[in-house]
């Protein structure tokens, strides 16, 4: 199935977020289908103890304790780095979830990722981080939000099944560059690979073709 057959049961969705927004697009991150691919495939054991449920739970406690950011990396963001993973620069509209159109050409190479034969049998986590600009609080819910809307778009848009997403929101709790709190490179989405749907008959390779 291709991308553009898959995008037509999506297309009055995509049509209706499709209208240019105000104010100059950030450049987007250019990433390959290779290196989507390549990235979400890169590993053949994971964490079961590593759940949404379980993501959501540090993040909420990291704010609720007001829990204190360091130059290391959180916890969360440790455990996280051991995972197969991608990141994307995915653009929102400001202070909003709603998806700016230039960036659904990204969602469309993650999605023929996730439908190639190789990870067809896979679940994902997708994350969403901010920077520290604003409260954690504000961050955190935002973040939820924003990778809720990631994940509709995967699957109405895109034809990703739902059992195979789930969606988390760290907000502001796991900084990729933690010395730099406000650097924009912290406001990133991250899409990990978490187990199988189902038995499988051969483990993931490496890399891909």
């Amino acid at each position: 199935m291709t991308r553009i057959t898959r995008f037509v049961g999506g297309l009055a969705l995509a049509a209706a977020l499709a209208a240019p927004l105000a104010g100059a697009a950030t450049a987007q991150t250019a990433d390959s289908d290779a290196q989507i691919m390549q990235g979400l495939s890169q590993a053949t054991m994971f964490d079961p103890s590593l759940t949404a449920q379980v993501l959501r739970q540090m993040a909420q406690d990291a704010v609720t304790k007001n829990q204190p950011l360091t130059l290391d990396k959180s916890e969360i963001a440790k455990r996280l780095d051991k995972l197969a993973q991608i990141t994307v620069q995915i653009q929102f509209a400001l202070g909003s979830d709603i998806i700016r159109p230039e960036s659904y050409a990204t969602l469309g190479s993650i999605a023929d990722a996730m439908h190639h034969p190789i990870l067809a049998n896979y679940k994902f986590i997708v994350v969403g981080n901010t920077d520290t600009t604003g409260t954690r609080a504000f961050n955190l819910k935002l973040s939820q939000e924003r990778a809720n809307a990631i994940v509709q778009a995967l699957v109405v848009v895109f034809g990703i099944s739902p059992d195979r997403l789930e969606a988390v929101g760290l907000g502001q709790e796991a900084l990729q560059v933690p010395s730099k709190p406000q650097d924009p490179i912290n406001r990133r989405v991250q899409i990990f690979t978490i187990g199988t749907v189902g038995p499988m008959g051969n483990p993931v390779p490496t890399s891909a073709p």
